[in-house]
This record gives C-alpha cells, sequence and structure tokens, in this order.
C-alpha cells in the first residue's frame, strides 16, 4: 500500500471511530427478515451516486430515480429494513482489492453518506448478498447460504429481475421453494419502466414473496411493496455470488448465460435453451 493510501486510510480510520454508523452484521440482518415478514432495500455505492446525480453501469443519470433513493433512505418507517454498506464503520477482513477500493471511497463519500444516515438509527447491512468475495476469510460461505435459503424455504416466489439475471438457473439456491414466477425487465435503465414494472407485480398475491434482482430500481421497488403490504427482498447480486462461491473463485468472472456487471466480458450473455426456466416467465418487459 502507498503512502498516499495510508494517509487516506488513517483519515478513514479517524472518521469512522469519530462518527460510527450502527450496522448490524450480516448474520444478525438476515435473522431479523427470517423471523419476521419485513422488506429490505439494499443502499450500496450506486445508489449514492444516483442521488447524487450521477450514473452507474445499468442505470443512466435520472433525477427522479435519485429523489426516490434519498426519499427511501431517509425514511422513518418500521415496514421496510434499510440495509447501508457495512464499509461505512471500517474494511477489516477485506481482500487487498477491495480494502483499497473502499480506502478511497470512502474518503471521498464517507461524508455524504452522513449527509443521509442518521447516526442513531440502526441499519441493516446491505452486504447481505454479498458474503463471499470481497472478504479474506469466507470460510462460513456455505453455512451462510443455507441459512439464507430459509428465507423462501416452501414459498411461493416472484422473481421481478433483469433480462439476463437467470437467478437460481444452473444451481441449487432456489430449490427449496414451492414455486417460481418471473417477470423479466429491462437489463439495463430498468427504472425508465418502473411504473409496468410495479403494476405487473401487483398481479399477484400478497402471500407470495417477491425477489427483486434489478439494481437501484429494486431498492425503491421493495419500499414501495412493502407499503403495500407485500414481503419484497432487494437480493440483487446474491446469484453471481453463490455462483462464485460454488466454483470456489477467487477473482470476480464471468458467469455462463447470466449477467455479469462487474466483470468487462459479464454483460452480452445471450441466450438459453432451458424449458424449466421458459416456464417461470410470466411477463417480460421490454
Amino acid at each position: 500500500m502507498d503512502i498516499e493510501l495510508i494517509e487516506k486510510s488513517e483519515k478513514v480510520q479517524e472518521d469512522i471511530k469519530k462518527q460510527p454508523v450502527k450496522i448490524l452484521s450480516h448474520d444478525e440482518t438476515l435473522d431479523l427478515l427470517i423471523n419476521s415478514t419485513k422488506s429490505i432495500a439494499r443502499f450500496g455505492d450506486g445508489e449514492l451516486k444516483i442521488i447524487n446525480g450521477r450514473r452507474v453501469g445499468f442505470q443512466e443519470e435520472n433525477s427522479e430515480l435519485g429523489k426516490r433513493l434519498e426519499e427511501v433512505l431517509c425514511s422513518k418507517q418500521d415496514f421496510c429494513l434499510i440495509g447501508i454498506l457495512d464499509e461505512l464503520n471500517g474494511y477489516e477482513n477485506h481482500k487487498e482489492d477491495a480494502t483499497e477500493y473502499w480506502i478511497k471511497y470512502l474518503y471521498d463519500y464517507r461524508d455524504v453518506w452522513l449527509k443521509y444516515v442518521d447516526v442513531n438509527r440502526e441499519y441493516c447491512s446491505a452486504n447481505i448478498t454479498r458474503p463471499y468475495m470481497a472478504y479474506l476469510d469466507n470460510s462460513g460461505c456455505g453455512e451462510y447460504f443455507e441459512k439464507m435459503k430459509k428465507l423462501w424455504d416452501n414459498k411461493d416466489l416472484v422473481i421481478c429481475e433483469g433480462k439476463f439475471t437467470r437467478l437460481g438457473i444452473g444451481n441449487d439456491l432456489l430449490d427449496n421453494c414451492k414455486s417460481i414466477k418471473r417477470v423479466l425487465c429491462p437489463a439495463t435503465n430498468a427504472f425508465n419502466k418502473y411504473d409496468e414494472i410495479i403494476n405487473t407485480v401487483r398481479k399477484y398475491s400478497k402471500d407470495s414473496l417477491i425477489l427483486l434482482a434489478l439494481g437501484p430500481t429494486a431498492t425503491v421497488l421493495a419500499y414501495d411493496l412493502a407499503k403495500e403490504g407485500y414481503q419484497a427482498l432487494d437480493v440483487g447480486h446474491v446469484d453471481i455470488e453463490y455462483e462464485w462461491f460454488l466454483k470456489k473463485a477467487t477473482n470476480k468472472e464471468k458467469v455462463e448465460n447470466k449477467y455479469v456487471n462487474e466483470v468487462a466480458d459479464g454483460k452480452n450473455p445471450g441466450e438459453i435453451k432451458d424449458e424449466k426456466y421458459e416456464s417461470q416467465i410470466e411477463a417480460i418487459i421490454e
């Protein structure tokens, strides 16, 4: 680590010590969801960029989305848990590349987060769906994923996902659920179709568990559906993390037939022929 990075790290650690944020661990957040019917909306670095008028890889600048994300992040309610970055309190147990990323990020943006985050409030972990790749010690991941599967055990699922996300296809992540219905949405700029997406999901029973894998749009969608009495879980990245875990991957890599935004050659997964998957598709929103 070079001198500049060390100095930035020292400044970040000083800021964290001075103003920590109350954030539950991955396991504590998961326990809360398993033992309740609450929803969760997750905020990562991308959501904050959009709030501040910037774009991310699969969502262009959108002032309306930025306003909605800010509304959800600052909301005072109890029907939808708010997950934020664990790294706001540090990056221990992170691999070298992840550590360097978070030092630079927090040096620039931790103060920005504190404009929106209430330090007297208890938040959940946004990283519940990302327990594997970033960490030096991920030896408990197998047990963690098994625990996560309790969220949808014997439940009817409605999966609202990007066109090429294909959540649970080709692995056993969702094998213990009762049934799956899928709503496929645009792989990029999904918020442009927000009204059509939420109106489509509203057609399903509130007894269903709604799984959302749709980038920043999922954050707002989880909140809005929760407000209407659904249990909606923003689970973006969980399937890719599970694939990497199964492969024992040590670096982010493309996953066959699935959209991987964080890998240069992972954004054109192509078509698949899978009768079970195709039978689950009930709506396609272009």
